[in-house]
């Protein structure tokens, strides 16, 4: 008979104690989902027509100026890490500095643009925010591959996005001589050795999907 009292009573208690969990599960207010969302990646297409590159570079008798001109380029990065990609590429048997002798000694000398015929910056990662409109001033980091080598490089930009269109500029400097190139230089004529470049930019802008 105590046998039996027990077994009812430990029966009753399961079945409480099964009751209580199901209806705790069933009053429980579902988890809620996150809200959190990811921006998307950012992509700015750049129009060769609206686009400039212009190098300078100082001598003992003047400082030369001159331009090239953009073959295509493409940067997508993401809003929160700033990790970017893409490539720009700049046209090197372009350049023209107005002076035909000089620029022939340009591009067959220094440049060697038979040999090299393109210039090419692919982006690696943006050091800043860039704001979805308006302006925002950032740093480009990347890779130069320029007369058969690649050097890496940080250029200071600002970028101004408004809808679906969006205009930059960039600037940096290229220590030809320190990355392999001839010195153009002859006993008359002293060339520094560092070339400063700034780029005009303009093109649209898109998130991907």
């Amino acid at each position: 008979m105590r046998i039996a009292t027990r077994k009812s009573a430990i029966f009753v208690a399961s079945l409480i104690c099964g009751a209580a969990a199901f209806f705790s599960a069933v009053a429980a207010p579902p988890r809620p989902q996150s809200t959190q969302i990811t921006p998307q990646e950012v992509v700015l297409v750049l129009d060769p027509v609206q686009c400039k590159v212009h190098y300078s570079v100082d001598s003992t008798l003047h400082t030369v100026h001159g331009t090239f001109n953009l073959k295509s380029g493409t940067l997508h990065f993401d809003p929160d890490s700033g990790k970017a990609a893409g490539e720009i590429v700049v046209y090197a048997t372009s350049g023209d500095s107005g002076n035909s002798s000089r620029d022939e000694k340009m591009h067959k000398e220094v440049l060697e643009t038979p040999k090299y015929p393109d210039a090419i910056f692919r982006p690696t990662q943006v050091e800043g925010r860039v704001a979805r409109t308006g302006v925002s001033d950032v740093k480009l980091h990347g890779i130069m591959l320029l007369h058969g080598q690649e050097h890496e490089i940080v250029a200071p930009v600002r970028a101004q996005l408004a809808a679906d269109r969006w205009t930059g500029t960039a600037s940096f400097t290229v220590p030809f001589i320190q990355w392999g190139m001839k010195d153009p230089s002859n006993w008359l004529l002293k060339v520094k050795p560092v070339v400063r470049v700034e780029l005009e930019m303009a093109g649209f802008a898109k998130s991907s999907k």
